[in-house]
């Protein structure tokens, strides 16, 4: 295991559930990964959990606004990408042409903020922390691992994102499939699958990585919580085994564990 105390910018640092049903995704995740869930009241009948493993922060969850569900907004996963400074994120990303959600805030003393929608439709937040520096363990089971993002234009995606964070985003010459790999810095964090695998219909989105220690016992469990499988555990040769999941209120996310 790894416990992470600071994370570069440009990396993925904070994974945040938005659901229907806070207290059902607390005991789904709680029996799927180990999460403690330790609730943050947010006003009156309404919390924040923060979710932890080993005592270290592995993301979090929250309700959907009514706004929100009224929008037609189905329950998700968001990813927060580290940033050193939130408003210059913000007037970056317009200038590549990206949509500001919400410009810059401030969440307590935790961090500064925004919601930036990529240019292909995809929805992120840049996350420039001052207390909270965000995930703090990694290389364990449930911890996020990796993210995808799934794009009808992984061309126009690149260039905002590399543009934005510096990202390398290419592909391997030995890999013929068309997937690109994203490098912040020395590391490899994700990848942009090739558009003719995408669902017609299906948004741009983020999807979020979680290492398991076993696919399909994890899998099995999942379905058995009430989970879905949209891909069943399946084996990619010389990388490792990965299934994707939509828990029980329908927010989807993929485990993996690494062939290495």
């Amino acid at each position: 295991m790894a416990n992470i105390d600071k994370h570069p910018a440009g990396s993925f640092c904070w994974i945040e559930l938005h659901t229907t049903d806070q207290s059902a995704a607390k005991s789904f995740y709680g029996s799927l990964f180990g999460w403690q869930a330790n609730d943050m009241p947010m006003g009156p009948n309404d919390f924040y959990t923060i979710f932890r493993l080993q005592g270290r922060d592995t993301g979090a969850g929250c309700t959907l606004r009514p706004e929100e569900l009224s929008q037609g907004i189905p329950p998700h996963w968001m990813i927060y990408i580290a940033v050193e400074n939130a408003d210059a994120a913000v007037t970056k990303a317009q200038g590549l042409g990206g949509k500001i959600l919400a410009p810059a805030f401030d969440v307590m003393d935790a961090g500064r903020m925004a919601v930036i929608q990529d240019p292909t439709g995809a929805i992120f937040c840049p996350w420039q922390a001052n207390k909270n520096t965000g995930i703090g363990i990694a290389q364990v089971h449930g911890t996020l691992c990796w993210a995808d993002l799934s794009t009808p234009d992984p061309k126009r995606a690149s260039d905002f994102y590399s543009g934005l964070f510096g990202w390398q985003i290419f592909a391997d010459p030995k890999d013929k499939s068309g997937y690109l790999h994203i490098k912040n810095g020395e590391h490899f964090i994700g990848g942009v699958p090739p558009a003719v695998h995408r669902q017609p219909g299906v948004p741009a989105h983020w999807m979020a990585y979680f290492q398991v220690d076993d696919v399909d016992a994890t899998a099995n469990k999942a379905k058995e919580n009430g989970a879905k499988l949209h891909l069943p555990p399946m084996s990619m040769e010389g990388v490792g085994r990965m299934s994707v999941i939509a828990d029980p209120q329908g927010a989807v996310f993929s485990i993996f564990k690494s062939a290495r």
